[in-house]
């Protein structure tokens, strides 16, 4: 299911994916989707559907390794699309943003072209709208070559594989609460933190009401061991 890749080959790959004229679409999958994907075949589907397939999560790898199956590490969506804006900027390019609260977008787009000024931010909307296929215009005529969708999983992973080949850009990513850290409303936990694969720490330590969410990654990990033993 998953690619196994390093950041600098995802970096790659994904480079690659945004010179073809046509469309892709990238996952990143932590415990969360895993859990929620046994639970929901089309969302597996999706999954499965997808032209990289990445371990966002640690509890990804470590499930991954406890199967007998390891990974060669993680690569977080944020660094992928940190990747992706740094290969747009260089061939200037166009970038739309679709999700979060309102204002939300918009703050993570000025920020972004701070740093990537050969960028040309096309279009925002926020994630708050109700007709899936009134958005889709929007975007399509934007005319993006870069599309990072936001909605939140399944949703964003449900409407790249729907509605993303006619957005007519050539990659789109689902991002989760990555514009929030792109806006600077949401801190990233320090880089000493990102290398131990303790983000999910951080950020509980900083949002404890994610408490509920993270007691999924011990569960995932349960469900690898359980299925390595029945090889």
């Amino acid at each position: 299911m998953f690619d196994d890749l390093t950041r600098e080959e995802a970096a790659q790959a994904g480079a690659a994916l945004l010179a073809e004229d046509k469309f892709h679409y990238v996952v990143t999958p932590n415990p969360e989707f895993i859990l929620a994907a046994e639970k929901d075949p089309e969302f597996l589907q999706v999954l499965n559907g997808a032209d990289l397939v990445l371990a966002d999560g640690i509890g990804v790898v470590y499930s991954a390794k406890i199967q007998g199956t390891p990974l060669k590490g993680r690569v977080t969506g944020i660094a992928f699309a940190e990747d992706m804006l740094s290969c747009l900027d260089g061939r200037g390019g166009r970038l739309y943003l679709l999700g979060a609260k309102p204002g939300v977008a918009e703050e993570a787009g000025r920020r972004i072209l701070e740093r990537h000024p050969n960028i040309t931010l096309c279009g925002t909307q926020d994630g708050y709208f109700r007709d899936e296929e009134e958005a889709l215009l929007k975007v399509a005529a934007a005319r993006p070559d870069l599309l990072f969708v936001c909605l939140g999983a399944p949703k964003q992973e449900k409407w790249m594989a729907r509605w993303g080949r006619h957005t007519g850009a050539r990659l789109a990513i689902g991002l989760g609460g990555a514009l929030d850290v792109f806006a600077g409303r949401v801190e990233r936990a320090p880089e000493s933190w990102q290398k131990l694969g303790l983000e999910w720490a951080y950020r509980l330590k900083k949002e404890p009401r994610r408490a509920g969410r993270m007691a999924k990654l011990p569960l995932v990990l349960v469900k690898a061991a359980g299925r390595r033993m029945k090889k």
